[in-house]
């Protein structure tokens, strides 16, 4: 190995030395793209809408804590239905015009009308205010709470679709930049080979060599022709996606930053700091949290229903009386209640057992996220060393294929290498170059899932 050879090598272990502190900066231009998917995104909108629902929700839980006032009238018209009947006025008049007469007086009345009276009122109306207040209430106390975890949970699930939506814009970014090195690739290929055909053009015009090193070589043109149309057609499809998830045109352009792989990521962090880091700030658990809470609310709610009684005080003050005359019609009625459930055929005991159950499943869904988050971050710790690793011997061995191909291409210029050498070191380069490439992009893609494993914002 030359010492250029060496050199390089060297050059590569310094960038690996370098990571951490050049990729602490990381791209302004992915952030800001970014910033602009957790913006626009349309599946983020959805989930910022279900979280001013549940807060409408928790608004409302809210509201039974004070008071209820209502301005009820009603008016009603009758006619026809049952009678009371009662003939008052066939008992009281007799004796009272006795009465009459044996104290020489008209002190009572001989002409009281017997009761013959609608049960529907005709031409009546209750105009009132009325008001309720829950002393003490159980279900308003708990269900507050209910409503204030859920919306927490909401919260957390909406970080989630967050942190894999970022994920998935800063790889579909990277893909993008590979189909742009893939083009470059063969586009660099396509100029050898276009210089082997005029080469050889030359050579077989003055008789040194046959036609067919001439038809060989615009053969490979035509392959590298082939191979360059399906990656703009690639470098179209990973625009098109990248700009779908910033839900943007699908044509937009993309700006380039070329910087993202001249210092490649790798991580400096053991493996078990990144499993507390994320275990502290995956928000799946914070989802399930709040979830179990708000269940563990639920079980408080059920036994408190079960032993202690609802309190509250109302009242109505109004108008009450035939035809709205609103003389000598006016009342006030104060109202004190209590509301306890004795017995209702053990269903309280069994939604309280319901509730320890749901509770139960929570809380077990949430060890086993945990064991999974733990998993995920040590598979993509392992995948980003191996990725580190793959690029160096990619490096190595495109450094190789480029210098062999070097000696042959002068070799074959003087005449002192067959063409089938040739195209066989031309490929082996191109073939390094393309790992290389892969290489470097599948570190990015590497560090991107470990950051999603780990939450790093």
């Amino acid at each position: 190995m030359n010492k250029k050879i060496y050199r390089q090598l060297a050059l590569l272990g310094l960038f690996l030395f370098t990571v951490e502190q050049g990729w602490a900066q990381q791209s302004t231009l992915l952030e800001n793209y970014i910033q602009e998917g957790l913006s626009n995104n349309l599946a983020l909108r959805q989930e910022s809408l279900e979280i001013s629902r549940v807060t409408e929700s928790l608004n409302q839980a809210r509201s039974f804590f004070y008071p209820r006032v209502a301005f009820n009238p009603t008016y009603s018209l009758a006619a026809g239905g049952r009678r009371l009947e009662f003939p008052v006025g066939d008992l009281l008049n007799p004796a009272y015009r006795t009465l009459n007469q044996l104290t020489g007086s008209d002190r009572f009345p001989t002409n009281v009308e017997n009761v013959n009276q609608l049960l529907a009122p005709n031409n009546f109306h209750d105009t009132k205010i009325s008001f309720q207040y829950a002393i003490f209430n159980t279900d308003i106390q708990y269900n507050y709470l209910i409503q204030k975890e859920l919306l927490s949970a909401q919260q957390a699930r909406k970080r989630v679709i967050e942190n894999e939506l970022r994920y998935n814009i800063s790889t579909a970014y990277y893909q993008y930049l590979q189909t742009l090195d893939a083009i470059r690739i063969y586009e660099n290929s396509r100029k050898v080979f276009a210089e082997l055909a005029r080469l050889n053009e030359k050579l077989v015009n003055n008789n040194v060599a046959t036609k067919e090193v001439l038809t060989s070589a615009r053969y490979e043109i035509s392959k590298m022709d082939q191979q360059l149309a399906v990656a703009e057609k690639n470098q179209v499809t990973a625009r098109a996606y990248f700009n779908f998830l910033l839900n943007r045109d699908l044509t937009a352009g993309i700006d380039i930053d070329s910087s993202l792989t001249k210092i490649l990521p790798e991580s400096k962090e053991s493996l078990d700091e990144l499993q507390q880091t994320a275990l502290r700030g995956r928000q799946e658990l914070a989802q399930l949290g709040g979830s179990l809470k708000a269940s563990q609310t639920a079980v408080k709610l059920n036994e408190a229903n079960a032993k202690i009684p609802n309190l509250y005080v109302g009242g109505s003050t109004g108008f009450q009386g035939f035809g709205y005359t609103f003389q000598n019609q006016a009342y006030v009625i104060g109202q004190f209640g209590l509301q306890w459930d004795l017995f209702r055929g053990y269903e309280k005991r069994s939604k309280i057992q319901q509730a320890k159950i749901q509770s139960e499943v929570l809380r077990t869904r949430l060890a086993e996220v945990q064991r999974q988050i733990q998993l995920q971050v040590l598979q993509a710790y392992y995948d980003l060393n191996a990725a580190n690793e793959s690029l160096a011997a990619t490096q190595s061995g495109l450094i190789n294929a480029d210098q062999t191909f070097r000696v042959i291409d002068s070799k074959y210029r003087n005449g002192q290498a067959l063409l089938i050498e040739f195209l066989r070191y031309q490929n082996d380069r191109l073939t390094a170059q393309f790992q290389h490439s892969l290489a470097r992009m599948d570190v990015l893609i590497k560090r991107a899932a470990l950051d999603r494993a780990v939450a790093v914002q």
